[in-house]
């Protein structure tokens, strides 16, 4: 398989779950496969895993998890600014695989793929040949 396409499935599949868990939290699944359903119930799940946090910081925290999630992933499915918002994207995923560690232990990380879909971003990060991204055409490589 040539690279590009690989490149473009990294993309893809990371946006995607980015925005499957931001369309969960607004209640897009169903209640038989959704993580939380609703708002609440992330919010409430963003306590768990941050439970160093003070409350006031919870809904901000939760806030900007998903904007972060809704930003990467329309970045990545455009190929805006690639390498940086895949690198964003796998620390952001890092931190929270950290979190979920220190809060709920290890199992959720690893049941979850956290710590793949980071190396998968990190390892798009390094990926430099442009395939159907914005960024070529704003380099004139398509032109």
């Amino acid at each position: 398989m040539k690279k590009q396409y690989i490149k473009l499935f990294l993309r893809a599949a990371i946006a995607i779950g980015f925005l499957s868990a931001v369309g969960d939290r607004f209640g897009i699944w169903s209640t038989e496969v959704s993580a939380w359903g609703n708002w609440n119930s992330f919010v409430a799940y963003t306590k768990v895993i941050n439970s160093w946090a003070p409350d006031v910081l919870i809904d901000p925290l939760a806030i900007l998890a998903t904007a972060a999630e809704v930003l990467f992933a329309l970045c990545l499915l455009l190929g805006f600014k690639t390498e940086l918002f895949a690198r964003l994207s796998g620390f952001l995923l890092l931190s929270f695989a950290m979190a979920m560690f220190l809060s709920v232990g290890i199992k959720p990380v690893l049941d979850y793929s956290v710590l793949t879909t980071a190396a998968a971003a990190f390892g798009l990060s390094l990926m430099q040949e442009k395939h159907l991204e914005i960024d070529g055409v704003l380099k004139g490589e398509y032109l």
